[in-house]
C-alpha cells in the first residue's frame, strides 16, 4: 500500500512539474509581429523610423522605413525576450548595415543598441503603435 502511494505522489509531482514547465514556456512565448516606432539615437542625431515586423517562430522578416536610409528590408530573430534584426540600406549610393540588438521590455517595447557597419554605434527605444 505504501509503494502505491508513493508511486502515485512521484506520478503527481511529474504532472505538476511538466504542467509548470509548459505554462511557463507558454507565458514566455513572445510575438512581435506589427508596427513598431523606433527612436534612434546616434552620431548622425534623433531619429525615428517605423518597422513593420512578422514573426514566425523565432525568424523575423519585415520592412524598415526612414528618412536616413529610406525603405529597406529586415531581417532577424527573437528568441525568448532577446530581439535582433539587420536592415541592409542605401545612404547616398552607400550600402550600409543597421545592426539592432535589443531585449524587449513586455509585448510593446523593447529598447538595445544600433551598430552601423564602419560609421559607429548608438542606442534604440521602440514601442509598438
Amino acid at each position: 500500500m505504501l509503494r502505491t502511494s508513493v508511486k502515485i505522489v512521484a506520478v503527481l509531482v511529474m504532472l505538476t512539474l511538466c504542467a509548470g514547465s509548459a505554462w511557463a514556456a507558454q507565458a514566455a512565448k513572445v510575438d512581435v509581429t506589427g508596427k513598431w516606432t523606433l527612436t534612434v539615437q546616434s552620431d548622425a542625431g534623433t531619429s525615428m523610423p517605423t518597422t513593420t515586423f512578422k514573426q514566425d517562430g523565432e525568424k523575423l522578416t519585415g520592412h524598415y522605413s526612414s528618412m536616413l536610409v529610406g525603405e529597406a528590408e529586415l531581417t532577424g530573430s527573437v528568441k525568448g525576450q532577446a530581439i535582433e534584426f539587420t536592415v541592409l540600406g542605401e545612404v547616398q549610393g552607400t550600402q550600409i548595415q543597421l545592426k539592432f540588438e535589443g531585449t524587449l521590455d513586455g509585448k510593446d517595447s523593447m529598447k538595445g543598441k544600433l551598430v552601423v557597419a564602419g560609421l559607429g554605434e548608438g542606442t534604440f527605444t521602440a514601442k509598438r503603435n
